[in-house]
Parts: structure tokens; sequence; C-alpha cells
């Protein structure tokens, strides 16, 4: 195997947006997809403890690090077949959606500007402004540890629903590597806009076409304002991106939290609520964490809550991992009270947990 390696305990804190995390033992980056596979087997056959790494932006590392192999997954590969798409994991997801629209393919544009890599979309079945990857993924190429072959599974088998996935639910046995889209022409034009703040300031209406190079450039200023596109001199920007998914509650559930958003916040007070099948409402964890106190900016540490949004908590450029921990929890616990909701990360958390 090619890969290269580095046997001493490198830092994994670069590799992560947030810029946090301790050593791993042992750092090996893959570029082809032998590669990935060799370096997963030579880690179950020794037994060794295996961090798979994309681009980092999902990945709260613990401040001890990681004893084990960290493996960086560096493959490159676009291949557009007409409407047919299958990236390299290790593709660069936003550098991936810019080519789609610049071929005149609609399905992820509203997808832009999310950081990381094209692997670890399914996994987290990565959605915004009203698209998720599962509307378009057909397959998934994968590495399963358990038989020891690479094995290729449907749409239906990632069993995705909202940011979860098979993989997700067992990350122990997969590692991505490739991903297949069935994209759309549409003549140029985007797919029907689902989201409310996408289409007003694009001016039209909820399920109207925009041409894809507007959709994709308005959800970029629209992530930007929001802090939610990677410049590294911007603090607002190290981050995970949003630190909490939104709360997913049953009839029952909403009713006990729709009667405490009224008895905090007053009478005619409304939490969002959005339909999330039946007998379930998807509420917004952004409208949460400010209703609760805290605010844009919050915090007086080295790690803040997001000057730009809510719902992203940041490293302020010296930040520990305890740092964000102690700031994540305390805003889940602050939430619990206010309103008898808890809060879940999204982000995947290694050697630590909230």
């Amino acid at each position: 195997m090619s890969a290269c390696r580095n046997s001493t305990t490198p830092p994994l804190a670069p590799l992560t947006t947030f810029r946090l995390g301790g050593p791993a033992t042992r750092l090996v980056t893959a570029t082809t997809d032998d590669e990935v596979i060799a370096a997963v087997r030579e880690a179950d056959d020794s037994g060794t403890p295996l961090l798979v790494i994309g681009g980092g932006s999902n990945l709260v590392i613990g401040d001890k690090g990681f004893d084990g192999t960290a493996l960086v997954i560096a493959t490159r590969g676009f291949a557009l077949d007409g409407t047919r798409l299958e990236l390299a994991a290790g593709e660069v997801w936003t550098d991936a959606v810019a080519r789609t629209v610049e071929a005149g393919l609609a399905g992820v544009e509203c997808l832009a500007g999310i950081p990381g890599s094209a692997g670890a979309t399914p996994i987290q079945n990565v959605g915004a402004y009203g698209q998720e990857v599962s509307a378009t993924i057909t397959e998934v190429v994968a590495y399963d540890r358990r038989t020891r072959e690479t094995v290729t599974l449907t749409n239906e088998e990632c069993a995705f629903s909202y940011r979860h996935s098979r993989f997700k639910a067992d990350p122990e046995r997969y590692v991505v590597l490739r991903v297949r889209f069935a994209l759309e022409d549409a003549g140029g034009l985007s797919g029907p806009l689902r989201y409310a703040e996408t289409a007003r300031a694009l001016g039209v209406e909820p399920g109207d076409r925009v041409p894809l190079s507007a959709a994709r450039e308005t959800v970029l200023k629209l992530r930007a304002g929001k802090g939610m596109v990677l410049d590294p001199e911007d603090h607002d920007t190290w981050s995970a991106g949003s630190f909490f998914t939104n709360p997913i509650l049953d009839d029952e559930e909403f009713a006990a939290f729709r009667a405490r958003v009224r008895q905090r916040l007053g009478a005619d007070a409304e939490p969002p609520a959005y339909p999330a099948g039946e007998g379930r409402t998807k509420t917004s964890a952004a409208w949460l964490i400010d209703k609760a106190g805290f605010t844009k900016g919050y915090g007086d540490g080295p790690a803040r809550i997001s000057t730009k949004h809510t719902l992203a908590l940041t490293n302020r450029g010296d930040a520990t991992t305890e740092d964000l921990l102690a700031l994540a929890r305390e805003v889940v616990a602050g939430v619990r009270e206010a309103f008898g909701v808890t809060l879940v990360n999204e982000p995947v958390t290694v050697g630590v947990s909230l």
C-alpha cells in the first residue's frame, strides 16, 4: 500500500473545521479506494481502533486525541454520465456541487457551501435549504468491515431519515468509498425551491424554479451571512455548522412543548412547527436556543455561540474541546429547563460525549 503515513503522534485539530482535538497514535492518508480498504483491513486485523476522517466538518475530537489509527480519505473522482453522477468519497462536496451547477444539472444546488467530503453526505443524510442528499442518491459503494467485502447499497438499503442513515446507525461497519446520484436536467433551472427563506431571497414563490447559478449563489450568500461558509479569518466559521439537530416530537411531546412555550413567552406565543411524518412535528433548534436565553455571541470564554447564528458553537481561536463541550452542555441544560426538550448534537464525538 502506498498511502502516506506518519508514525509519530500527529495532531488531528488541523484536520477538523473546529480546529480542536489531540493527536492520533498514527495517521494514514489514502488516495485510492484500494488504499482505503488496505488501511481499514490492517487496523481491523491488528485490533487497532480506527477513526475515519473526510473533510473534518462534523467531528468533535477530545483533547486527549485518538488512541488508534486516523485514516484520512483523500480519494478523488468526479464522473458525470448524462444525469448520473459518481463521486469518490474524498471529493470536496462544495466543489462537486459547483461542478453539477456548471453542468446544468439540478438536485444538489441548494446544498452549496456545506463543508466536508462527498463520502460524509450519505452518513449524515446532509440537508439544507429544502434539499437532502437522500433525494438524489441512488447507490453508495462502501467497504463492509463485517464481511470484508466491497458492497453497493441502494437508496432504500441506506435507510435514510432526518440527519440519519444506516451508516450512522452502525458507524463501525461501513466505510464509504463512492456515492452515486441521479440528478435532473431541467433546462438550466433548479429543482423546485422548497425553503421559504431561499424563495424570498430570490423573489419567487416556494415551488418555483430559478436558474441553477442563482439558486447556488443565493444559498452561498445566506450561508455566509450565518457563518456557515468556511473562512479561516472568521472565527464564526471555526465550527461544525449546525451543532444540534432540529427536534422531532410526537403529538404528546409537541403539545407539552407548546404549553411550555406559552407559559414562558405568553399565551399567544407559537413555536416553529413543520410536518415530519404522521403524528410527528419538527421544531427549530435555533429558535429554542435563542428563546432559552442563548443569543448570538453568547459566552465569555474561548468557545462561544456564533455571532451570526445561534445554532453554531464556535472556537474563538484558543478553545479546547472541553471548553466547547461545557458550552454545549450549558445550552442543552438551559433548553431542557426552559422548554422540556432535549437537544441532540449533530457532530460525531470522538473520545468525548455531551
